[in-house]
């Protein structure tokens, strides 16, 4: 889930994903949980958090039964999980811009821990604002190009409400408005395509190339450790992997 989705970094989030299935299905759990009590509804159709989360679940194979369960906890009087949203900026090796999304109960917890590693690892945690300004927000839609014609996609996806769609050596990668990622996703899937990856995600304007071999294993190891903490939701950032 971090930074662009060109299919190297997929891949390497699919990879994660398969080894830490458990780990992905309770973030994901906890964003729905956060969607339905801050947007009043358990249904996607009124609520559309929740349907962008809905959206993201089922990209990641969720199981339909987990996200039904996951709504009722959320909807009944016996769930006491109490969560915020919090965004921290900084810096990785090298001045490479990163977006920490994180879903915390206690920020005292997640602030040192998300600062430590950014000092560790890279030139820091910076000021509100001081990265999220060179990313903008996006519906992402990806799929493995497989057999499909890359003009009927392009057509579909413009019909569904999408904004652009680029073209990759292994992937289509469909952009759209955040607010209507839901929209275009359903669309899509009654056409009967399938997807890699779906979320709305913070994607970079201009990227960063590193040369060092040791800010290389310094930035992989920073998202690596920020994925692995459990607050954590995204990690965004502007590491041109080509």
């Amino acid at each position: 889930m971090s930074g662009h989705s060109k299919w190297h970094n997929i891949q390497k989030t699919k990879g994660a994903a398969d080894a830490k299935r458990s780990q992905l299905f309770t973030k994901i759990a906890r964003e729905m949980i956060v969607a339905v009590k801050q947007g009043g509804s358990g249904d996607p159709a009124n609520n559309s958090r929740l349907a962008t989360v809905v959206a993201k679940a089922k990209a990641a194979n969720m199981p339909n039964d987990n996200i039904k369960r996951t709504i009722e906890k959320a909807l009944g009087s016996g769930s006491t999980d109490s969560y915020e949203t919090v965004v921290y900026e900084g810096y990785g090796p090298s001045g490479v811009a990163v977006i920490v999304d994180a879903l915390t109960d206690n920020r005292q917890r997640t602030a040192p821990e998300v600062r430590h590693l950014l000092d560790k690892y890279g030139k820091g945690l910076g000021a509100t604002g001081c990265v999220s300004w060179s990313f903008d927000r996006k519906g992402v839609i990806v799929m493995e190009r497989e057999d499909l014609d890359e003009d009927t996609v392009m057509m579909d996806a413009l019909e569904a409400g999408a904004d652009d769609m680029q073209a990759e050596e292994e992937t289509f990668e469909i952009y759209t408005d955040p607010d209507a990622f839901g929209d275009v996703l359903a669309k899509l899937e009654e056409k009967g395509y399938t997807f890699l990856q779906a979320a709305v995600e913070m994607v970079p304007q201009t990227y960063v190339k590193l040369e060092d071999p040791e800010d290389i294993k310094n930035m992989e190891k920073l998202i690596d450790l920020l994925e692995e903490n459990d607050d954590v939701q995204n990690v965004w950032h502007n590491w041109d992997q080509d």
